[in-house]
């Protein structure tokens, strides 16, 4: 974290970054490049059907969050409840995350498999808009960007290691911890149990240790209709009087859209197009994430000093200019290099897009606004796919995916370009300490 957090709420920072760190077990185990792929290569009939059946849970779970995030966030600002909505969403995660230990390796526990899948993503995301909208809460204007960088790094960090016990233990062992085998699929399901112990472990210090918000001076009233139709109100009053922000949702949502690709799709071209094996896969996946989260971290820091939108804009630039080196280079040593390149830029865009938004965000409306961020990410969430799957269609090889994803890069990028940037006005040190005493309740 550095220099610029005070000794009193650095504790409260590591408390809010383990939960990030805890949550890798669910992003990278569970969703990316573990318990999907059994889902789909051992539990389903064949590849195929399984593929499509996983995206189509994973599209119904990607319209409940986009129906769900804003108005959970909304009442969360306004009932001062946003650490007890973390905490119930967080729990249901680890739920559904121990529940697929009972997913066999037979195609009739494939339903079950699904439904534990898309509910879980549900519940992340949901969980999602309280942590981001507690970044406010544990931060000053002074060290917001690197306090989301460190939590993200955090996030990359924790799935490094999380990724690393799961091949050494469980995955590349023919009798992994505890005697386990692949017999069943007991190997995979057991990674089910240790991402819920992990998730639910790391997650406890925020629980116990960062304060819950104070309620909103707008109390939540009404039922969820009701607060659909507040929502509807300040979606216009934003169109007439916030474009700013408007605009940077609306743009983000696209780039975003591109970051996500890289990780869903980067997997499937080190295999397909750069012939790695599946333990070479998870190999990279290791690599990227400490990558990645040394980027993270390092791009907090520039956050801090530069603002977000000069993070943001470099980073898009970095990985338009190396994802198009990907399509036309050739051999292992020129993905690992590319890759990894990748990896290092997305961290700042990620971490930086948080706090662009925090930043200029009105004042307990936080929870609201990261409701409507995921929700605005949902609702492009099938570009980078199309264009992954139409440059291929397109031009005959998987490679030209790669193009396809740093197009949906430039068009954010583009869309993002006219955004003004967050204020830059730096608080003095007399000020900054009287904004950290105000999060802290004395004056």
């Amino acid at each position: 974290m550095g220099s610029g957090v005070e000794a009193g709420a650095r504790g409260k920072v590591v408390a809010w970054a383990l939960w990030d760190w805890g949550s890798a077990a669910f992003n990278a185990v569970i969703l990316t490049f573990v318990f999907t792929v059994y889902l789909t290569d051992g539990v389903a009939a064949d590849e195929e059907s399984g593929s499509q059946a996983l995206g189509v849970a994973l599209a119904v779970a990607g319209v409940l969050i986009a129906l769900l995030a804003p108005v959970s966030g909304q009442r969360s600002d306004a009932g001062g409840r946003r650490k007890l909505w973390l905490a119930v969403n967080t729990g249901l995660v680890v739920a559904c995350t121990a529940g697929l230990f009972f997913v066999r390796d037979d195609p009739s526990y494939l339903l079950l498999g699904l439904v534990l899948i898309a509910a879980g993503s549900v519940f992340f995301e949901l969980a999602e808009v309280n942590y981001n909208a507690m970044l406010v809460q544990i931060s000053t204007r002074k060290t917001i960007g690197r306090i989301s960088g460190f939590g993200w790094g955090m996030g990359y960090f924790g799935g490094l290691i999380a990724l690393t016990v799961v091949l050494f233990a469980f995955v590349q062992p023919d009798v992994g911890l505890f005697g386990v085998t692949s017999e069943d699929g007991l190997d995979i399901r057991a990674v089910a149990l240790f991402s819920a112990l992990w998730f639910a472990v790391f997650a406890l210090p925020l629980l116990l240790f960062v304060p819950e918000a104070p309620a909103s001076r707008e109390r939540a009233g009404g039922n969820v209709l009701t607060g659909y139709a507040v929502l509807a109100r300040r979606l216009r009053t934003m169109w007439r009087t916030d474009r700013r922000t408007l605009g940077f949702l609306v743009s983000s949502a696209v780039y975003r859209d591109g970051l996500a690709a890289i990780f869903t799709f980067g997997g499937v071209v080190a295999a397909g197009t750069f012939g790695f094996s599946a333990t070479q896969v998870v190999v990279f996946a290791i690599a990227a994430n400490l990558t990645a989260g040394t980027g993270a971290v390092l791009g907090g820091r520039l956050d801090d000093r530069f603002g977000p939108k000069a993070v943001i804009v470099a980073a898009l630039a970095g990985l338009i200019a190396v994802g198009g080196a990907l399509v036309v280079l050739r051999g292992e040593v020129a993905f690992w290099v590319c890759g990894l390149a990748l990896a290092m830029f997305v961290g700042p865009a990620q971490s930086s897009s948080r706090t662009f938004l925090a930043r200029i965000v009105a004042p307990e409306r936080e929870g609201e606004a990261f409701g409507l961020y995921a929700t605005t990410g949902r609702a492009v969430s099938f570009l980078g796919p199309l264009a992954f799957s139409g440059f291929i269609a397109l031009f005959g090889t998987q490679r030209a995916g790669m193009a396809g994803i740093a197009l949906v890069l430039l068009v954010g990028l583009a869309a993002l370009l006219p955004v003004r940037a967050p204020e830059r006005d730096v608080p003095s040190e007399q000020g900054d300490q009287q904004e950290e005493g105000e999060k802290q309740g004395h004056p």
